[in-house]
């Protein structure tokens, strides 16, 4: 197993469980102790996890590339319904929309007439939102199930030969160098079909999520047509992002 695969699967199972020891990772990943603890002070040095006695916690914890089973949108609900609030404002009747996968994607989902639209997504929880609206043309791609999300080349292969005409992408977190990123590989190639199959890409992200770097980049900010967030963004880091020639609503 290569070492960034060592490094997702480590991520997994602390977003799983929030701790881990160094002998359950080693049992798991099938490399000796050693190994696993130089992988925890490598990630401990990009701020993904801090090492204690024996193993290592999450560093921060709210900050999830892929959803709890339970309460996804527990965290930060406020900020994510004013997000969701300003994302509808951008449908028109009729359109092709992706919903990428996510807590805040789901608020939308939520939030959604039962209307002419057609939605592509990879979310469980939103296909389950979604089906009981009849007028809404729910798309689902193939693929594996990693916890909520559908991925895998399947997936993203189907997802190139769509003609999408809003894509409202997910992260967990979005840095001005390092764009927007998440902690498993599984999801890029999926993100990565709607970013370059889209017309428009809308980040969807609450103001806590600016200035972190998760493990995998997916995404530069050129690449963004806009980003809305939260009316928690300082005005002073707004102007920081928009200096790299992307689009702010807040």
């Amino acid at each position: 197993m290569s070492q960034i695969r060592r490094y997702e699967k480590i991520m997994e199972v602390l977003l799983t469980n929030k701790e881990v020891t160094v002998a359950e990772l080693s049992e798991k990943l099938r490399v000796t102790g050693k190994t696993i603890r130089e992988d925890l002070a490598r990630l401990e040095e990009q701020g993904l996890l801090v090492r204690v006695h024996g193993g290592a916690v999450l560093a921060q914890g709210d900050q999830f590339g892929i959803l709890p089973s339970r309460e996804p949108l527990a965290k930060h609900a406020e900020e994510k319904a004013e997000i969701a609030r300003k994302a509808l404002l951008h449908l028109e009747e009729g359109d092709i929309i992706a919903l990428d996968g996510g807590s805040t994607t789901l608020e939308i989902a939520r939030r959604l007439e039962n209307r002419s639209l057609t939605v592509i997504t990879n979310d469980v929880y939103i296909i389950s939102e979604l089906a009981a609206k009849d007028q809404i043309r729910l798309v689902v791609p193939g693929g594996y199930r990693v916890r909520n999300m559908l991925a895998g080349p399947e997936a993203a292969a189907y997802v190139r030969q769509l003609n999408i005409q809003k894509a409202f992408i997910s992260a967990t977190g979005i840095h001005p160098e390092h764009g927007l990123s998440i902690y498993t590989g599984d999801l890029i190639g999926f993100k990565r079909a709607l970013i370059e199959t889209a017309r428009e890409v809308i980040a969807v992200m609450n103001h806590q999520k600016f200035d972190q770097t998760a493990l995998r980049t997916f995404a530069a900010l050129s690449e963004l047509t806009r980003i809305i967030t939260d009316s928690g963004l300082s005005a002073d880091l707004a102007k920081q992002y928009e200096h790299t020639g992307v689009t702010i609503e807040v």
